[in-house]
């Protein structure tokens, strides 16, 4: 029943923030608003099961929630500018040796391994190829590979900030 109600509550939140702004009652019409229920209600009984798998509710703390567009806007959003710059130069210089290395995160939970391949994948230059599922380590191709980097123990790019330490973040909000 927990799942059901924070899966619930999750969906109807979406949509009331993605159909803002149309109505009469607030910001939202009261058709928006019986419609938004009726498909939240809906979309929770199937797919109660999905968000919460393993009735851990680690993620319904506000505060987690609140460190997601911090992590989105600091360290994220500086390793995709970081990225981008290092992938301009290299197409510039022609400096480019691509090959695939292997990254040992230290993330335990489901939650964080998704976040943080996502976030590899979404870092120009850098796209998560593989998961190890018993060690958890990532297997990233990179634009630019170093002589013996195929087995790193950071990630790529990660050593120039340490604000931007990824895995970090992301342990912080999913772990």
């Amino acid at each position: 029943m927990i799942a059901f109600l924070l899966t619930f509550i999750l969906v109807f939140a979406g949509y009331l923030v993605l159909t803002a702004g149309s109505g009469n009652i607030g910001v939202w019409s009261s058709s928006e608003l019986i419609a938004g229920f009726v498909l939240s209600l809906v979309a929770a009984a199937v797919t109660r099961n999905f968000l919460c798998r393993a009735r851990n509710y680690r993620m319904a703390n506000p505060a987690r929630f609140l460190l997601l567009p911090v992590y989105v806007i600091v360290p994220f959003f500086l390793e995709v500018i970081k990225a981008n710059l290092d992938v301009a130069y290299r197409v510039i210089t022609m400096n480019i040796r691509p090959g695939i290395i292997r990254v040992s995160s230290g993330l335990k939970t489901d939650l964080g391994i998704f976040m943080l391949a996502n976030s590899i994948t979404l870092t120009p230059g850098t796209i998560t190829v593989d998961i190890d599922e018993k060690t958890n380590d990532l297997f990233i191709h990179n634009i630019n590979v170093g002589a013996g980097d195929e087995s790193r123990a950071s990630i790529p790019g990660s050593e120039l900030f340490s604000i931007s330490d990824l895995p970090a973040w992301i342990r912080r909000i999913a772990e």
